[in-house]
């Protein structure tokens, strides 16, 4: 799943599809996952999402051609959940240079 989900985070698979793809049921799956990795599935997704998009950000790509590409619905719920777990909107973390020199 982890391989799966790093080379396409935008999957938007559940713990109960992917328990049915793999024969194991979602609560199986999600405490193997808490073992494994430490974090609730959910927890762990978002940060590879994060992590997916900084160099989408950091070559100024639109916020919202990053969130699509990292598997959110809209700029609003990737910039948020960028805030929470990074402390700063990904503007602030990487800022626009209006004189085109990042």
């Amino acid at each position: 799943m982890a391989e799966r989900l790093t080379a396409d985070p935008a999957d938007g698979g559940t713990l109960a599809s992917w328990g049915t793809e793999t024969g194991a049921s979602a609560r199986t799956l999600a405490r193997l996952f808490v073992a494994e990795t430490g974090l609730a599935f959910g927890q762990w997704r978002e940060r590879l999402r994060m992590q997916a998009a900084m160099p989408h950000l950091a070559a100024d790509l639109p916020i919202e051609t990053v969130a699509h590409r990292v598997g959110y619905a809209t700029a609003g719920s990737f910039t948020a959940a960028f805030h929470r777990l990074v402390g700063v909107t990904p503007r602030q973390y990487f800022p626009l240079d209006d004189q085109g020199t990042s």
